[in-house]
């Protein structure tokens, strides 16, 4: 039986109470930094060149990671773009689904863009009225090649044969979303990064896979 999810988010007047919670099914869902006996083991490392982390969730012969990062397409540009990226080995003898979750940035719920690879375009790319797509030619998580750009999720999403890990292989699928906030950042000595939490789940074979991330430990790719 698949793991309910469901994100919920409560307005509230203090700061401390602004987290997103999470509406989840303990049954079939695993929730990075959350381990408990019999469920999946998380672990992160990070990568040596770029200094960008990674977490991973295994359980059952099945290893998720997720990989996370921002940037805006003009440094003049308000909006920013938050960019994810999961991997799925599958060590099982069966080939497995793969499913788009959902993802909240400090409570504010968010879709994953329509993706266009086409020829750049000046005029197109500062259109602000083309919100629900975004050309990932523009970004440089992806153009750098610090994030994968072999296949994304979409805004509607559904399981078919393109999304599936077949046994004893390997699928990457990546995101995007606006950050859905009006000043999403939060600058310190350390620079800045986005404020609060982005959580997002992927559902992999009969398994909701969560994780958090707190806006600090994502990768700035517009550096």
């Amino acid at each position: 039986m698949l793991a309910c999810f469901a994100l919920m988010f409560n307005c509230r007047a203090s700061p401390q109470e602004d987290v997103p919670k999470f509406a989840v099914e303990v049954r079939n869902t695993f929730i990075w930094g959350e381990d408990v006996p019999a469920g999946a083991i998380s672990s992160s490392v990070k990568e040596p060149l770029t200094g960008a982390e990674i977490l991973t969730l295994k359980h059952g012969g099945i290893a998720v990671t997720s990989r996370m990062g921002f940037e805006k397409l003009h440094p003049e540009d308000v909006t920013e773009f938050i960019v994810y990226s999961s991997t799925i080995i599958n060590n099982t003898n069966s080939e497995l689904t793969v499913e788009a979750g959902g993802i909240a940035v400090d409570g504010h719920l968010a879709s994953p863009l329509s993706i266009n690879s086409g020829i750049k375009r000046a005029k197109q790319s500062r259109d602000s009225k083309n919100k629900d797509s975004v050309d990932i030619r523009n970004l440089h998580c992806f153009e750098s090649g610090t994030l994968s750009s072999e296949n994304f999720f979409s805004p509607r999403q559904r399981t078919s044969s393109s999304m599936l890990v077949e046994a004893k292989g390997s699928f990457t699928v990546s995101g995007v979303i606006r950050d859905p906030r009006s000043y999403p950042l939060l600058c310190t000595v350390d620079g800045c990064f986005p404020k609060g939490t982005i959580r997002y789940s992927i559902r992999v074979g009969s398994h909701e896979y969560i994780f958090s991330w707190n806006g600090h430990s994502l990768l700035n790719c517009g550096k």
